[in-house]
């Protein structure tokens, strides 16, 4: 059953409605704000934040859900070659700030961003408190690519990702799987399905099924520290 309206978030209470109140859009909730247990009780109920700047907070849970299965997301045969040679490395919370700058910048063909100043703040603090995390891609000392996103319990939560070269936030997508794979995190979490991310892999799955494989990961602990238990340090190696 969806709303006509959605949800009016009290200032002073960080609980959310049942995500089935959602509109068709997706959309649930609207205002609150983006301190950190807010956020952890949007992420551990399958909701996130999405709005533009200037406009009102929004809180999202769409129907379906889009997600990779990190088990059988693997680089696809034509990026092989190109794989192989590259003689980029891999990482894991070395450099937040600048992936979450980098995925904030501007873009061919678009005129903003949703990745505004008070969001980049707070998914800064969630990274300090270490619920949120980055995968880098370095070519040497430069970074070429990378994602970030939101752990929790199992489920990871891909915010955005960026290149700086060609290929580098395909590196960063398939270096997340690969990781939460070998940390038995079995998905994900795309949110909104779009050509590109559908290209690379990643299927939809009903809200309701999305929302019980959540649940279930509620107790399951990932790694305390992500870089020092990350499985692989050379792209290339992405094809073993």
């Amino acid at each position: 059953m969806t709303t006509a309206q959605p949800y009016l978030l009290a200032p002073d209470d960080t609980r959310f409605p049942p995500v089935a109140r959602a509109h068709a859009s997706g959309l649930l909730a609207v205002g609150g704000d983006l301190r950190p247990e807010r956020l952890r009780a949007a992420y551990a109920h399958g909701i996130f934040p999405w709005y533009s700047a200037g406009a009102p907070l929004l809180w999202w849970s769409p129907d379906p859900r889009c997600v990779f299965d990190t088990a059988h997301t693997r680089p696809q045969r034509r990026f092989a070659r190109t794989l192989r040679a590259l003689p980029w490395t891999l990482s894991v919370d070395r450099a937040f700030d600048r992936v979450i700058a980098a995925c904030a910048a501007p873009r061919a063909g678009q005129r903003g961003t949703w990745i505004t100043p008070a969001m980049r703040r707070a998914y800064v603090r969630l990274h300090q408190l270490g619920h949120a995390h980055s995968f880098e891609v370095w070519n040497g000392t430069q970074l070429v690519g990378g994602l970030y996103g939101v752990a929790s319990g199992g489920m990871f939560s891909g915010e955005s990702m960026f290149s700086a070269r060609s290929g580098g936030s395909k590196v960063a997508l398939y270096a997340v799987c690969r990781a939460l794979a070998a940390w038995r995190m079995p998905l994900l979490d795309a949110q909104v399905a779009n050509a590109h991310t559908l290209a690379l892999g990643a299927i939809e799955m009903p809200r309701a099924a999305f929302i019980a494989t959540l649940q279930s990961l509620a107790d399951v602990h990932a790694p305390s520290d992500w870089d020092a238990a990350l499985p692989l340090r050379h792209a290339a190696a992405l094809m073993d």
